[in-house]
Parts: C-alpha cells; sequence; structure tokens
C-alpha cells in the first residue's frame, strides 16, 4: 500500500488514527503493530510471516544477548543474529544475482529461484541488525516488550522506505510518548508536504522519464533532459516519502531522524553523503566503516575500508552490477576528495564545485537507472554524443517547452530557497496572513493530490525495490 494512494489517504489512514487514539495509552503499540501488519500484509499478505518471524528472531536474540553479556556467548548470540539476519535478505533479495553470476562464469545452468522481493526487507532488516548490536554495545536496553518491539520494527510509516530509525532513537518513544496537539499538527502539515513532493512533482519527471524510455527520437539534449529529469524524481520521490514518514510520526508522538536535507546544495560529495538519505549513511559508517578501523587505519587499509563500505552501499541499493559501480563511483569520488581534492575544493568559487557535484551524482543516476552496464554505458556514451544521435530534435524541443515550468520548480524546491522564505513570512510582520494561508496551501494540495490519484494517473514508487 502506497501512502500515495486513494485506499491509504482514506481509509487505512483515517481507521489507525481513530482507533489509535480512542484506546488507552498502554494499547496504542498493540495498536501500532496490528495495523503496520495489516498495512505490509495489503501488498505482500504471505510475506507477513517472514516479517513476525523477523521480528521475534530479533526479540529472542536481544535477550539473549543482554543476559550473557560479558561472556563470550553473547557474542556467539550477535553473530548468529546477524548472519540469521543477513542470510534472510541475502536468499530474498541477491540469491538470484549469486546463481546468475555463478552460471555465467561456470557455465552451468544452476535454475533462478525468481523470488519475490518482498517490499522493505533493506530496511526492517537494518533496523533489526543494529538493535542486536546496540544492545550488544550496552548503547540500549534488551526490549522485553514483544509487542514493543514489534511495533519498533514493523512500525509503517517507515516500513517501506524508511528513514532506517534506531531503536535507540525512539526507545523512550515507544515506552512513554506524549501526544501533543501542535506536535501532531507539525506532522500533518508535514506529511501533506511531502505527499505534494511525491505526488504532484516526482511523478511529474516519472513520467517524462518514461515518456523518454519510448521515444523514437532520442537526441543528445533529450538524454540530458532524461538523466536531469530522473536526478529530480529521485529526490523528490524519496524525500516525499521520508517527509510523509516523518509527519505520520510526529503525529502518533514519534520522533523520527531526518533523512534528507538539501543534498543538491553540496558543494563535494563528501557534503553530499551527509545531506543525503542520512539514516542509511550513518548506518553503514557506524555499523560497518567504523568496525572495519574507519579512517584511524594506514592509508591502504582505510581505502579498502571505503570501497567496502560504498560497493556495499550499492549493493544494498539494487540487484546488479550497475548498483556496485554506483557505489565504487562514490567511493573513488570520496577518496579523492580525502586525499587530493578537498583543499582545492575549498578554495574555488561555490559555484564551481556545485557543478562538479551535480555533474557526477546527475551520471551516477543515469548509472543507477540503467538496464545493467551495458545499458549504462551506451546511455552515459549517448549522452556525451559517441552514438551518432542528432544533438537536438523536434520532440526534444517540445518536451523541453512543455515540462520546462516544472524543471525550475524541481530546481528551486530542492534548494533552501522555499523554506527561508517560508521561515520569513512565518516570523516576521506577515505572519497573520501565513498563519491563514499555510493551511489553505496545505488543503491544495491534498485537494490536487487527490484529483491525480483520482484521475488514476502514473503513480510508481522508486524505493518500493529497496
Amino acid at each position: 500500500m502506497l501512502f500515495s494512494s486513494v485506499p491509504f489517504l482514506f481509509y487505512f489512514l483515517p481507521a489507525v488514527m481513530i482507533v489509535y487514539f480512542a484506546v488507552p495509552d498502554k494499547f496504542k503499540n498493540a495498536v501500532l503493530l496490528v495495523f503496520s501488519l495489516v498495512f505490509y500484509a495489503w501488498g505482500e499478505p504471505k510475506y507477513v510471516f517472514l516479517m513476525l518471524f523477523s521480528i521475534v528472531s530479533g526479540y529472542i536474540f536481544g535477550l539473549l544477548i543482554e543476559k550473557y553479556r560479558g561472556k563470550q556467548a553473547s557474542g556467539i548470540f550477535l553473530v548468529i543474529s546477524v548472519i540469521i539476519s543477513l542470510g534472510v535478505l541475502c536468499y530474498f533479495k541477491y540469491a538470484d544475482f549469486f546463481i546468475s553470476n555463478i552460471n555465467r562464469v561456470t557455465f552451468i545452468s544452476i535454475p533462478l529461484l525468481r523470488i519475490t522481493l518482498p517490499i522493505g526487507i533493506s530496511f526492517y532488516t537494518f533496523q533489526i541488525i543494529s538493535y542486536n548490536i546496540d544492545v550488544y554495545r550496552k548503547c540500549v536496553p534488551a526490549c522485553k516488550n514483544i509487542v514493543n518491539f514489534g511495533a519498533y520494527v514493523a512500525l509503517f510509516p517507515q516500513l517501506i522506505a524508511g528513514p532506517i530509525v534506531r531503536f535507540k532513537d525512539i526507545n523512550i518513544d515507544l515506552v512513554s510518548r506524549k501526544h501533543k496537539l501542535d506536535m501532531a499538527a507539525v506532522g500533518i502539515a508535514r506529511f501533506c508536504t511531502g505527499l505534494g513532493k511525491k505526488v504532484l512533482i516526482a511523478n511529474s519527471f516519472g513520467q517524462l522519464c518514461e515518456i523518454f524510455k519510448v521515444s523514437g527520437e532520442k537526441s543528445v539534449l533529450f538524454y540530458w533532459i532524461y538523466a536531469v529529469s530522473f536526478t529530480l524524481q529521485i529526490y523528490y520521490d524519496f524525500s516525499g516519502y521520508s517527509d510523509m514518514a516523518i509527519g505520520l510520526g510526529s503525529i502518533f508522538g514519534f520522533h523520527f531522524p531526518e533523512n534528507f536535507n538539501y543534498p543538491y546544495i553540496s558543494k563535494n560529495i563528501t557534503e553530499f553523503w551527509r545531506r543525503w538519505h542520512i539514516s542509511l549513511s550513518s548506518w553503514f559508517r557506524d555499523y560497518v566503516y567504523i568496525p572495519l578501523g574507519g579512517n584511524r587505519v594506514s592509508r591502504k587499509r582505510w581505502i579498502l575500508n571505503v570501497c567496502v563500505v560504498w560497493m556495499l552501499t550499492g549493493f544494498w541499493h539494487g540487484v546488479g552490477w550497475q548498483f556496485i559501480m554506483w557505489g565504487a563511483l562514490y567511493a573513488v569520488l570520496l577518496i579523492i576528495e580525502k586525499m587530493f581534492a578537498g583543499k582545492f575544493f575549498a578554495r574555488i568559487p561555490s559555484f564551481v564545485s556545485h557543478v562538479y557535484v551535480m555533474f557526477f551524482v546527475i551520471i551516477g543516476f543515469v548509472l543507477f537507472n540503467s538496464d545493467g552496464i551495458g545499458g549504462a554505458f551506451y546511455d552515459i556514451t549517448a549522452m556525451f554524443g559517441a552514438r551518432g544521435l542528432p544533438v537536438i530534435t523536434a520532440e526534444t524541443v517540445y518536451y523541453l517547452k512543455s515540462f520546462f515550468v516544472m524543471f525550475i520548480i524541481g530546481i528551486i524546491g530542492s534548494t533552501p530557497l522555499i523554506k527561508y522564505i517560508s521561515d520569513r513570512l512565518r516570523n516576521g510582520r506577515m505572519r497573520k496572513a501565513y498563519a491563514l494561508l499555510y493551511p489553505l496551501i496545505l488543503c491544495l494540495i491534498v485537494v490536487l493530490v487527490t484529483a491525480y490519484l483520482v484521475d488514476g494517473s502514473f503513480n510508481p514508487f522508486l524505493y518500493f525495490r529497496f
């Protein structure tokens, strides 16, 4: 079930809220757990049992790790819990990838399993792993209440595509959160904003990407238009979903971590990854990079650590060599910045460094969205005129004109400008007018989104596949 769907907006969410706020506080987590399982089972009925297995497994191992803390058994239980979690993830997400590559190398024909990928498995698996590691590290106590733990893992606002919420982030909220009207109001506003970003902006750029794919009159400029379109689509798609998740969490009394901080204004790749998918970047930093030694090792070992982390980051995003290469691209860029170019980027004009960042981000997303390594090579070389395509065609001009206003909206909206203006209006002399207009703008967004959805328009969600 998508957040940006009529069943969720007008049936599921109202039902959750009515029941949730009607029951006593001691039953609220149980209500969230039940509705979260229903939410998941809506599109993945059989895989709800896999989620239940993951919840029970993570819960039991958390108790065992804490019970034997300080003893060798605690470490053994941690290793077993991580192996089980990663084993489940690898089986359902990567089995066919490994089989197909073994077949290609050995020239044998092991049948593919053709397993459907359980939605959100990458996200809730990482949450369970981080919980068990944090229990082992004494960062959090083991959760004694399986309903609370189940609610943490299955919580529907962040279940499908994050942000990756750690147990220590919401441990207190799970036990004793407060429900405030102002917090709920902020959550509703955040949800509506994310909904508009997803449906009205991301879907528009998604339509242009689909038009490009079926076009029979591609040109060099059309390839660049497609590349920029996808770069904007994935930002509004994923950051919009994160906004909706954080907003829903706020409505129910939770404080979810931020996941995006205007990444397209970054002046180097290091900064970009501090601003893009923050919860994933920090997860790999704390549970992979630092345990490997981080940067407190020899230079060769540090380079290896960076390569391992970013190739895993790429592989986490999808099944295919293009995702591994996407991660490797960022590994190379980050190593170059750290070893050679850091001081250079600090001295050059911000505009130049910004162009550098966006160039590689756009190229990276073309690789990310390609049909394998061969498809990526074709698309990227076509962007630079190496495929004998015309520089521009009549069709390219038509779609550039048709989507010109949307590009302006998309580019401006990816910067802090709108937030800056909004803050000035809210806190300035026009704050009374702003207080009246802001709710009306949010209502208009909901009306437009509803019309869009009822019309049955294009409404994919990119991060479902992760």
